[in-house]
C-alpha cells in the first residue's frame, strides 16, 4: 500500500502562486506515474498534470505554461508549482500515484485526501 498526503493549498488572489506537495510513503519502490487531479463543485474530476519515473510530463491544456509538475525521488515527494493562478483554478486538488505509465489505462491506484485551492478575483 502507498499513502499520499497533500499540503500547500490555500487562498490566493488571481495572478498569485502556490506550490502543492504530496508526500508518499509505504510501498513506493514500484511507483511510476504520479499526478495531480482537481475537482471543482459540479464539475468532473480532471487530470491536471502528471509525471512518470522517467521524467516525462503531461499537462492539461488550460494549465500549460502556468503549472509545473516535478518529483523528488529522494524525498518521495511530488510537487505542483502553480503560477498566474486564475479563479477557474479553484478546486480540490488530489495527488495520485500508480505503478503504470500515465498513458496506460487506469494508471492511478493510490489517492490522497486532497487539498483545497481557492483563487479570488
Amino acid at each position: 500500500q502507498v499513502q499520499l498526503v497533500e499540503s500547500g493549498g490555500g487562498l490566493v488572489q488571481a495572478g498569485g502562486s502556490l506550490r502543492l506537495s504530496c508526500a508518499a510513503s509505504g510501498s513506493i519502490f514500484n511507483l511510476n506515474a504520479m499526478g495531480w487531479y482537481r475537482q471543482a463543485p459540479g464539475k468532473e474530476r480532471e487530470l491536471v498534470a502528471a509525471i512518470d519515473s522517467g521524467g516525462h510530463t503531461y499537462y492539461t491544456s488550460s494549465v500549460k505554461g502556468r503549472f509545473t509538475v516535478s518529483r523528488d525521488n529522494a524525498k518521495n515527494t511530488l510537487y505542483l508549482q502553480m503560477n498566474s493562478l486564475k479563479p477557474e483554478d479553484t478546486a480540490m486538488y488530489y495527488c495520485a500515484a500508480g505503478d503504470r505509465g500515465f498513458g496506460e489505462p487506469d494508471p492511478f491506484h493510490y489517492w490522497g485526501q486532497g487539498t483545497q485551492v481557492t483563487v479570488s478575483s
